[in-house]
């Protein structure tokens, strides 16, 4: 194995990748991402129908808790795979499980058929977030990668928006197993454009060796914390015992795997990247940032719906401010990052805009018209998403490449923890002031109580951007590694 190792570090040096090859690698990498995105939002509006054709309505919930499970609790052990055994045979073990997945919940008789296709999907599509950012950090120096971050938004925006439209189209004019039927050739053609030029990236680590009691202790402490993330409030109440049981039993593994960290020989994520202060604080900083984000983001159509009273669908289309806001403020972030010396301040900056926008939204939402809120969203989502690709870029450029992989991987698996958390978060503020769960359909009593919770929920929202700001004060700076063409500012 390592003489294969050594053969395709060789491969990579004596052939350098050319611009054309790059740009074809990223633009695959980025389609195996869409993919993975895509499967978050575009099963929501086909559930109805799932239901009506497969039954045992009860356990629809579980079409998406599966998946959440499974990517969120998988997305170190492939960046630690990566690093072991290179990224081409890893991403298109993510891509080929993600297909498998696609296939089973596409072909499925029940709805427990479909709801494991659904987890095996999530085992591949965690790996194809976090390997998509390690791609590009293998092609990309330090200076240059932030400009890519705008594509990793759009991406993401790209997925928010057709999601939903493909879908409800899908569901109510074709067939449902389309939304799972659509991924196959989408894959395939990935791995065609990425499967050349992938082989030319070199592999930075030499020993091959994978903790699987690690692995282990980290996606069960991983999904017993999700599980209660998703069902407190809801399913239970947040002081049952089945809430209270699930906590103390994820707490009690997540107290054995970092007694892991500390003996293993190999532990799977490396003392020297978690001890790293920059990675610490970029990586804490992303999970504070999308848990209000993407609380902010579930939360936003039902106020729109309950206070300003718009439809459901003009509720969704409404939402397009936040999310092109996030990408125009990754675009600039992405771009400015490279003249300036002291990048950091670019995301201080954007994440105070943020807070100052989100903190008047939380005092007029009572009164506010739809333009004030449209514009007060578009910009919390052009100061937050400055963050992205500075913390991103940030924390790649603080580690060794060949602890690349495993860097990358934990900051999506925060990222993705940061999800589910702000969800129940601002889930808990909303049930604590008499707001029901976020759905079509939410019954209210009465504008003026609505919109005083909701002020409390966008407040809520406010406190974690406030952390989010802290923790990137604290953040040391290092200088990006990379040749850049514009001149180098020193504020």
């Amino acid at each position: 194995m390592d003489q294969a190792v050594d053969k395709q570090a060789m491969t990579a040096e004596n052939a350098p990748l050319s611009e054309s090859e790059k740009n074809a690698i990223i633009g695959g990498v980025l389609l195996s991402m869409l993919l993975a995105a895509l499967d978050q939002t575009i099963v929501a509006p086909a559930m109805p129908t799932i239901a009506r054709a497969l039954g045992h309505a009860e356990y629809l919930p579980w079409i998406v808790t599966g998946y959440l499970l499974t990517a969120t609790a998988m997305a170190p052990l492939y960046g630690k795979l990566s690093d072991v055994y290179g990224r081409r045979p890893t991403v298109y073990a993510a891509i080929l499980i993600f297909l498998a997945g696609s296939l089973v919940s596409a072909m499925a008789p029940n709805m427990f058929v479909l709801i494991v296709g659904r987890a095996i999907q999530g085992a591949g599509g965690g790996g194809l977030f976090a390997l998509a950012q390690t791609v590009i950090g293998d092609l990309v120096p330090p200076r240059e990668r932030a400009r890519y971050a705008a594509w990793i938004a759009g991406t993401w925006a790209v997925a928010s928006i057709a999601g939903p439209l493909l879908g409800g189209t899908f569901a109510e004019h074709l067939h449902w197993s389309l939304i799972f039927w659509i991924n196959i050739p989408l894959g395939i053609v990935a791995m065609a454009i990425i499967n050349k030029p992938l082989r030319k990236l070199p592999v930075a680590a030499r020993q091959h060796r994978i903790d699987g009691l690690g692995a282990l202790l980290l996606i069960a402490a991983t999904a017993l914390l999700l599980l209660a993330l998703n069902w407190g409030g809801s399913e239970y109440a947040w002081l049952s015992p089945e809430i209270l049981g699930l906590l103390a039993s994820s707490a009690i593994i997540w107290g054995a795997f970092a007694l892991r960290l500390l003996r293993a020989s190999e532990p799977l994520i490396s003392l020297e990247v978690l001890s790293n202060p920059i990675v610490l604080a970029g990586t804490l900083s992303l999970f504070l940032l999308q848990a209000a984000n993407i609380g902010l983001s579930v939360y936003l159509p039902v106020y729109l719906q309950s206070v300003i009273g718009l439809s459901a669908s003009a509720s969704g289309t409404a939402l397009l401010g936040l999310m092109l806001g996030t990408v125009a403020g990754a675009t600039f972030s992405g771009r400015t990052i490279p003249r300036f010396v002291h990048y950091k301040r670019i995301a201080m900056v954007g994440v105070a805009f943020a807070v100052l926008c989100l903190g008047i939204l939380s005092l007029v939402a009572g009164h506010a018209s739809l333009l004030v809120v449209e514009i007060l969203t578009t910009c919390i989502g052009l100061g937050s998403g400055t963050t992205f690709p500075v913390a991103t870029v940030s924390v790649q450029n603080a580690v060794d490449p060949k602890h690349l992989g495993v860097a990358t991987g934990v900051m999506t698996f925060l990222r993705s923890l940061g999800s589910a958390l702000g969800v129940a978060i601002l889930g808990a503020v909303a049930l604590g002031n008499g707001l029901p769960l976020a759905g079509e359909g939410a019954r209210t009593t009465g504008v003026a109580t609505d919109a005083a919770a909701f002020g409390m929920i966008f407040a809520a929202a406010v406190v974690m951007l406030i952390l989010a700001l802290l923790t990137l004060s604290l953040m040391p700076e290092k200088p990006l590694r990379g040749r850049s063409e514009a001149p180098v500012l020193a504020e």
